[in-house]
């Protein structure tokens, strides 16, 4: 059983990512993962993603590009303020204005960049760069 969806489908990407696979396939699905894999196709970290629908479940078939350096599941799901983003930003990504932070906030999943422009707070899910 899994513990952590969300960490199991970026450690499968960036396991592909290193071995310098075109495409790999990713379980199991939910609206949190199509949603952060949107983010990262939206922002230019990986291709397209289909969705392939089998009798055990649905899987993700994420083309990769070679653009990412590194992905990850942000444990534990620390609260941030609006104003307090600075803090993890040096904390997760290795230079400013260098990757992306996701959160989840009462408006939806997006970016901290977006979070940071609508004064929001929220939780934070995963990032990458």
């Amino acid at each position: 059983m899994l513990n952590d969806p969300l960490a199991n489908v970026l450690s499968v990407i960036m396991n592909a990512q290193v071995r310098n696979r075109r495409s790999c396939s990713v379980t199991p699905v939910s609206a949190l993962v199509r949603k952060v894999l949107s983010l990262m196709n939206e922002h230019g970290y990986i291709g397209s993603v289909s969705d392939v629908k089998l009798a055990r479940g649905d899987v993700l078939n994420v083309e990769l590009i070679g653009a990412i350096n590194k992905c990850g599941a942000i444990k534990p799901r620390f609260t941030v303020k609006a104003r307090e983003f600075e803090k993890f930003e040096k904390a997760y990504l290795p230079a400013k204005d260098f990757g992306f932070i996701v959160v989840s906030t009462p408006q939806g999943v997006m970016t901290h960049v977006e979070a940071k422009e609508r004064s929001l707070g929220g939780r934070l899910i995963a990032y990458f760069y």
